[in-house]
């Protein structure tokens, strides 16, 4: 499966997106207008180990929430990450099985060196 999970109103996903110049196999989904599913998270988590990988810190929900103040499990970053799209780190790229997340530099080389 190639396949990446990204917000349209996102600068920075868009940038990447058209830097990486993916090809037509690749099954794109806004997570805005396409809500993730329980399965789809499930399926992410498999490959990157953690709910915690895949939660943005960065969201600015996560600062008015206070989220950083509290002891957050498993469970809860899966809650929060199905709850609102912002708390999925962006993009998520899955080329087979293999998991890219976030929009690091270091992050989009490695994606180009296995599509």
């Amino acid at each position: 499966m190639k396949k990446v999970y990204y917000l349209k109103t996102c600068n920075t996903c868009t940038r990447i997106l058209k830097e990486l110049n993916l090809s037509s196999e690749f099954i794109l989904q806004d997570i805005k207008s396409e809500p993730i599913t329980v399965r789809q998270v499930e399926a992410m988590e498999a490959l990157s180990g953690s709910y915690e990988a895949l939660f943005s810190k960065r969201a600015k929900l996560y600062k008015e929430m206070d989220l950083k103040n509290q002891d957050l499990s498993e469970r809860d970053y899966k809650h929060y990450i199905l709850e609102h799209y912002t708390f999925l780190s962006r993009p998520v790229i899955i080329v087979d099985d293999k998991i890219f997340i976030g929009s690091s530099k270091k992050t989009v080389e490695a994606v180009k060196t296995v599509i």
